[in-house]
């Protein structure tokens, strides 16, 4: 059955593509937003049966029976109901915006603006999502022999993982969601071995890639275990870094999506940072809510707002925030990678180049380098010098070093790093380049030399040089 109906989607095109070029820029764009009212005034007056099954399984409206559709498929594998001259939706299934094979992620009917307040049930299975691209364009870009995706949900990692991983395991806590993962690997012709289970509780061996987009939602009642992990404050994003060190290989790979308190008094980055030990570890926060917009947003989530609980709920939100003395939340991603023990904790909100992964090994080999001493540099490719001032001055005000690329940083700089940025290709040493730079500035050579010790690894760290030697 599963086979029959991959084929009607890929003769469809039940694709990203496919159903953007259905739609059009507007429905498309109303629809990411889970708007769908202007994807179905499209799908209404198409009789393709592209724009059946995106009527179907994507915008979730019932479709007339229809020759062109799988019927018995559809209804034989529990993605719909046959209800008459009529086939009612019974499931989500999405295929997923990613390069190469076409895959499809199954899960529960969403929950979408309009909706019905309370309509979510307890084992509510939810489907891919901007933060799972989000995970997905962190992963490292390297093959692996076995890869962990912990807390699955509808699969979506576990999907993503299949072209560089040669086995994958998939977990979770709601064998619900196990079986959606199934359903989703089977229609796209995939595997992984599936087991039920709370953190690494399930899986005892030792993985090349762990990745997780896991229940980080901080609530009072952990009501949605979709989103939240039923522990306290952000305990279950802490056990998680503090456990995988244990179950990754030599080298190996945990990355992960993440929430973190801010609570009044204790500096975030470092309650954070007090969560690794064992690893070489990139955390980076990302965005920063107060009490009150987090609450707002994951109510939103649940479509509750409007309904006769918003206000209790709401209210209780705050008053648990208040007790636990936090002020906001923050949420990013930490990478990690098995052995050693430098860590960079820090915020960026500006746009990045993506995919995040294609680069994050040089990102981690940066700082790990600036903790060891090093005699020869390079400037970094894509990295340029800025000299902002009145015009017509002898003497900039400031000179700026910023990415053109990659994490695209900006710094402010002195004489002598924007010097070294000119001349630093790796062939000389740094101490003769840096007594060039005393005698062309007029200024003391030790007094120079303290200035780049002081200075220059925090450049290297951010990615502005790049350790030769």
């Amino acid at each position: 059955m599963l086979k029959t109906l991959r084929a009607c989607f890929d003769e469809a095109g039940y694709t990203v593509d496919g159903v953007r070029e259905l739609l059009g820029p507007v429905a498309g764009a109303a629809l990411a937003r889970d708007q769908v009212v202007p994807a179905l005034r499209v799908v209404r007056e198409d009789p393709s049966t592209l724009a059946a099954l995106t009527a179907l399984l994507w915008i979730q409206e019932p479709v007339p029976v229809s020759a062109a559709l799988p019927v018995a498929e559809l209804v034989g594998t529990g993605l719909a109901r046959r209800e008459g001259d009529l086939l009612v939706p019974l499931l989500h299934v999405e295929p997923l915006d990613w390069p190469g094979q076409t895959r499809y992620a199954v899960s529960d009917l969403k929950v979408r603006p309009g909706d019905a307040p309370g309509s979510l049930a307890a084992d509510h299975v939810v489907g891919v999502g901007g933060a799972s691209y989000n995970l997905a364009r962190l992963v490292v870009h390297r093959a692996v022999d076995s890869a962990l995706d912990l807390g699955t949900g509808s699969g979506v990692q576990a999907l993503l993982l299949a072209d560089r991983a040669r086995r994958i395991t998939a977990t979770d806590t709601n064998p619900r969601a196990l079986e959606l993962t199934r359903l989703s690997l089977d229609l796209s012709g995939m595997n992984a071995e599936l087991r039920q289970g709370s953190l690494f509780q399930p899986v005892p061996e030792r993985y090349d890639l762990i990745v997780s987009n896991p229940p980080f939602v901080i609530s009072p009642d952990g009501r949605f275990p979709y989103r939240e992990s039923g522990m306290a404050g952000d305990d279950v994003c802490r056990r998680l870094v503090q456990q995988a060190p244990n179950h990754l290989t030599e080298g190996g790979w945990c990355q992960l999506l993440a929430n973190w308190l801010h609570i009044d008094g204790e500096p975030w980055d470092e309650r954070v940072a007090d969560w690794i030990s064992g690893c070489d570890a990139w955390v980076v926060q990302r965005d920063v809510q107060d009490p009150a917009e987090y609450a707002e947003l994951w109510l939103r989530d649940s479509c509750e707002a409007g309904s006769a609980e918003y206000r209790e709920r709401y209210d209780a939100w705050l008053a648990y925030f208040e007790r636990e003395r936090v002020t906001g939340i923050g949420f990013g991603w930490i990478s990690l990678r098995e052995g050693g023990g430098s860590i960079k904790v820090e915020e960026l909100r500006h746009a990045v180049d993506q995919p995040v992964g294609a680069y994050v090994e040089s990102v981690l080999d940066g700082f790990v380098a600036a903790d060891h001493p090093f005699t020869r540099l390079r400037t970094a490719d894509g990295v340029v010098s800025e000299q902002i001032g009145r015009p017509g001055a002898e003497d900039p005000e400031r000179i700026v070093l910023r990415q053109t690329s990659g994490l695209r940083r900006a710094t402010g700089v002195g004489t002598t790093e924007a010097a070294l940025a000119g001349v630093c290709d790796g062939s000389l040493p740094l101490e003769p380049l840096l007594g060039a730079i005393a005698q062309l500035t007029d200024t003391d050579e030790d007094a120079v030399r303290a200035h780049a010790d002081a200075v220059l690894p925090e450049l290297v760290a951010d990615g502005f040089f790049e350790v030769t030697g």
